[in-house]
């Protein structure tokens, strides 16, 4: 993890003096995946040269969440998990906007003189070339420079980052990768392995009856990481890292209309896990959900399914620093 713990702050009317004047990077930063991550170690590189600390502002909830309410928003980082990697980048504070409706109706010049420079105190700011905000998003780039130039704060817009095949990698992109089970494939673009974050509940213990004892977890309903099983990682609340193989899905073969829920047999792991906060990174796509024509099919298939996933676990490599802090 980073040198010490993230401070989360709700609003920028809270922000700490110790956090004041510092270089802010601003965006919703929804998986904070590579593209993102451009701006942030901008960011990152801009607080070392300056001697200031390195904040992130984002909103919450996300502003699509607000507008569109009757659209679920699969969030692939809710904020405690993009918290949690905005520490292991680095970031002294992530300041959590509350947005809403009132918040939305302020104008450019007010987000500008109230929230940037009268709560953050900022020092310089960096963001997206496309950065829009205010009401009607009437502030772009060339207001935030001018304002800059004026309020004597710096600023940084940071290009569009694409992959390796020239395509832009965007949150929208990746949700779709998840939504098709593609994890690895997501994982390239978001620089480090997908990763849910969760307590662990007590479920039906089916699982233990049948030899495969799980840690269950409930996720946002908005989840939609496509239904099946997965190679996976479980990080517990010490750093322990266990693999293991995990099906997220409604379990057709034993129940008839249950809820998505994550179900993560740990290998060669005896321990009480109930209650205990941890998280479960996927490495690889092993099959779709099945109904099984009894629980013999069934438990035999499990078997597979852990042969398989204890090959793939023994074979990956980090993707990137990051990777390695949050999944290795």
């Amino acid at each position: 993890m980073s040198r010490q713990p993230i401070e989360r702050i709700a609003g920028s009317s809270t922000l700490p003096a110790s956090c004041r004047g510092g270089v802010v990077a601003i965006g919703n930063f929804d998986g904070v995946h590579r593209g993102h991550q451009t701006v942030l170690a901008r960011a990152l590189a801009e607080a070392e040269r300056r001697g200031v600390p390195a904040l992130a502002l984002t909103f919450e909830p996300h502003p699509r969440a607000v507008f569109r309410p009757d659209v679920p928003l699969y969030r692939i980082t809710p904020a405690p998990v993009r918290a949690r990697l905005l520490q292991v980048l680095g970031f002294r504070a992530v300041v959590e906007q509350p947005f809403d409706r009132q918040f939305s109706s302020l104008s450019a010049d007010a987000f500008v003189s109230d929230v940037l420079v009268g709560g953050l105190g900022i020092n310089h700011v960096v963001t997206g070339f496309d950065f829009h905000f205010g009401k009607n998003r009437q502030g772009g780039p060339a207001f935030l420079m001018e304002a800059g130039e004026r309020l004597g704060f710096g600023v940084s817009l940071i290009d569009a980052f694409r992959d390796e095949g020239a395509q832009v990698v965007s949150s929208s992109r990746i949700r779709e990768l998840l939504s098709a089970g593609e994890v690895a494939e997501a994982a390239g673009l978001l620089g480090y392995r997908y990763t849910v974050e969760a307590e662990i509940s007590h479920g039906k213990k089916l699982g233990r009856e049948l030899g495969f004892p799980t840690a269950n977890m409930q996720l946002p309903v908005s989840t939609g990481l496509k239904h099946g099983i997965y190679a996976v990682r479980l990080r517990r609340a010490d750093g322990s890292l266990h693999d293991g193989v995990a099906s997220f899905g409604r379990r057709p073969t034993v129940t008839e209309d249950g809820a998505p829920l994550l179900e993560t047999f740990v290998f060669d792991f005896s321990g009480d896990l109930y209650g205990e906060v941890c998280s479960v990174s996927f490495f690889g796509f092993l099959r779709g959900e099945e109904k099984f024509d009894g629980l013999e099919p069934l438990i035999a298939q499990m078997k597979r399914d852990e042969d398989e996933a204890r090959a793939l676990l023994s074979a990956v490599q980090p993707l990137s620093e990051l990777d390695r802090t949050i999944a290795f």
